[in-house]
């Protein structure tokens, strides 16, 4: 892989685009409701995208109040990219982003578990959740 990554914060990217690199990765989201991924999108108030050229490689795509509060709905990276740094890369981003004082918080599938160890996630045991019905 020759190419360099870009990191691009508030890129415009498609409901089609997510969903090419969502199945790219096999992360696990509606990628057969392009409305729904667009509506993902448009209210998500801080992402960052990875590309190689032109193309979407890599997503981190949150939720927070840039103050107290980070969630980290998204981390995606097409898997020919992966091992190369560009989860790390989103994850660094997003911190920044959000300054030192806000926590950053995910849910991760059961796939991913032993991934955000290695990019500074520390487990917790006092959550809760309410799932989704679809």
């Amino acid at each position: 892989m020759t190419e360099s990554i870009s990191y691009v914060e508030a890129p415009v990217v498609s409901g089609r685009q997510l969903a090419e690199l969502f199945r790219s990765c096999g992360i696990r989201r509606p990628v057969d409701d392009l409305p729904r991924l667009e509506k993902m999108l448009e209210h998500a108030n801080l992402l960052i995208g990875a590309y190689a050229g032109s193309r979407l490689v890599g997503v981190a795509r949150a939720l927070t109040d840039f103050s107290y509060c980070c969630y980290l709905s998204d981390l995606a990276v097409a898997k020919e990219y992966h091992h190369h740094g560009v989860g790390r890369e989103l994850v660094a981003r997003v911190k920044r982003r959000v300054g030192d004082q806000s926590m950053l918080l995910l849910l991760s599938s059961p796939e991913a578990m032993e991934y955000y160890p290695k990019v500074g996630f520390e487990p917790v045991k006092n959550g809760w959740i309410i799932k989704r019905s679809g």
